[in-house]
């Protein structure tokens, strides 16, 4: 024999354990016995569940997956943005200078005053402090009082 008529086998790809998913798979690997792992899982019927899935609705799921409206971030009421002005008015200074006051941006303040911002509770509360009116909840731009009526 030369060696033209032999074959030479560089790597052979050993026989991977294969996983039984149905009952007939099972029943064949006990059959054959030739080292089929199988996983016994919960069965109903003849199909598998996992049951970290069971009752969960995948077509619910991908839809809401696919979908690309998401809804923007509420912005702050033109209400909260005319009390804004009027009570830096009365106090008599610019956004700027109220800016500076709660340490923000004069951005920041024109944000909120034209309504286009999005509510931070933090920054409503250093320009209620600062201009002293009520800018949340019910009663927005009345005074603002300090602690409890008696």
């Amino acid at each position: 024999m030369s060696d033209w008529d032999s074959t030479t086998v560089i790597r052979k790809r050993a026989d991977k354990a294969k996983v039984a998913r149905t009952e007939a798979e099972i029943n064949a690997a006990r059959r054959v016995s030739r080292g089929l792992l199988f996983q016994q899982r919960r069965l109903t019927g003849t199909a598998l569940t996992n049951a970290s899935h069971a009752n969960t609705n995948h077509q619910r799921i991908a839809k809401l997956d696919r979908d690309d409206n998401v809804a923007p971030p509420p912005k702050v009421d033109v209400s909260v943005g005319k009390a804004l002005q009027k009570g830096r008015q009365e106090k008599g200074i610019t956004q700027k200078d109220l800016a500076q006051l709660i340490n923000e941006k004069p951005q920041v303040v024109n944000e909120y005053e034209s309504g286009k911002a999005i509510p931070n509770q933090n920054i409503l509360g250093k320009m209620e402090r600062a201009l002293g009116i009520k800018l949340r909840g019910k009663n927005i731009g009345e005074p603002l009082t300090f602690g409890s009526k008696k």
